[in-house]
């Protein structure tokens, strides 16, 4: 049973590795659009900041994830080893596709959708469900308000200044809102694989090695042990450096043109929604739809045309199917791994 849970908790990783290389664009395409960065720098730039994150950020999304979804109690590690399978294979689907989808929309709906498939909808925590609802709705949400805000505010502060001046200023602030938003990311998206290595570990019965090597550090709660927090937020940010090449000319460029002001704008805007939803209550959001909804903000205050619209549609549908095609994906995985891998550890 050790080999096994070793081998899931690889398979996790890979998926945070997955998880940077597939939302790698919503950290840099803005950077990179307005040739603030290169993509190779960029790429590093956005990568350090979510390692750093692990020293930043407590652990309340990871708690959400890994013990405020399903019941733990009804489940076991070939339940996450589906639905982790279920969120990779939907992940590279849609990056081939050159679609900005939700890793964590998809890791989510992997794991409820092995979980269903092994006892259930009764497995599924409904308070958890509530939480990530809300994320689905008010992230982009957020994302559009905060951005369109911030727009019409720093272009109305800025309103008699030279153009030089304004872009000179702000290629420079670019890189601290690319930093704060890569910081956001990493704080977010890493944790949810800490809660699927919880997950396993407690449905194993090992729920004592989640805490080895616990510290607290810079005032952060942590409940989880360092070596966890400190291998994914690793994973992501290597993930991150390989880059997702396909996905960053749709971010940075097919949704709507942006200069350099209106790429701060986005980024930090994005930063705010989900270091806010990260803070308070641990809520597991997409950071993809965050700075698609910071994007579509900030393009529209220059008319509601500046905004290629068909990306959006794309994106929403894509956004529509990711639950439950990831859920039906990792139903069936599990199934074939209850059939086939599963006795051979009885």
């Amino acid at each position: 049973m050790l080999s096994l849970i070793v081998l899931v908790i690889i398979v996790a990783l890979i998926f945070d590795f997955l998880n940077g290389f597939h939302d790698a664009a919503n950290s840099i395409a803005t950077v990179v659009s307005t040739r603030v960065l290169t993509p190779g720098q960029a790429v590093v730039w956005a990568a350090f900041f979510n390692f750093v994150a692990a020293f930043v950020f407590g652990t309340a999304v990871a708690k959400t994830v890994g013990t405020g979804l399903v019941d733990v109690k009804q489940i076991d590690v070939f339940v996450v080893l589906g639905g982790l399978t279920g969120a990779i294979v939907w992940n590279i689907i849609t990056w081939l596709l050159g679609l900005p989808t939700s890793s964590s929309h998809a890791l989510i709906g992997g794991i409820a959708g092995a979980a269903i498939a092994k006892a259930g909808f009764g497995v599924l925590i409904g308070w958890g469900w509530f939480l990530v609802l809300i994320g689905i709705v008010l992230s982009p949400s957020f994302g559009f308000f905060f951005g369109s805000t911030l727009m019409i505010a720093v272009s109305w502060i800025f309103r008699r200044a030279t153009p030089h001046l304004v872009d000179t200023m702000f290629r420079r602030l670019q890189l601290v809102s690319a930093a704060i938003y890569s910081l956001g990311h990493g704080g977010n998206d890493a944790q949810k694989t800490m809660g699927i290595i919880v997950m396993v570990l407690t449905a194993a019965g090992r729920e004592d090695w989640t805490t080895w090597g616990h510290l607290n550090l810079f005032g952060q709660t942590h409940n989880y042990g360092m070596p966890i927090i400190l291998a994914c937020h690793l994973a992501i940010a290597l993930g991150t450096l390989a880059g997702g090449w396909r996905i960053v000319k749709t971010m940075g460029q097919s949704i709507t043109r942006l200069q350099p002001v209106g790429g701060f704008c986005a980024e930090t805007a994005a930063a705010v929604a989900i270091i806010g939803f990260t803070k308070m209550g641990g809520v597991p959001i997409s950071t993809t739809h965050a700075i698609t909804g910071a994007i579509l903000g900030v393009g529209t205050t220059r008319g509601v045309r500046s905004v290629r619209w068909i990306w959006g549609q794309r994106i929403i549908i894509a956004w529509l199917l990711t639950l439950p095609c990831s859920a039906l994906i990792a139903a069936m995985t599990y199934l074939i791994v209850h059939w086939t891998v599963e006795p051979l550890f009885g």
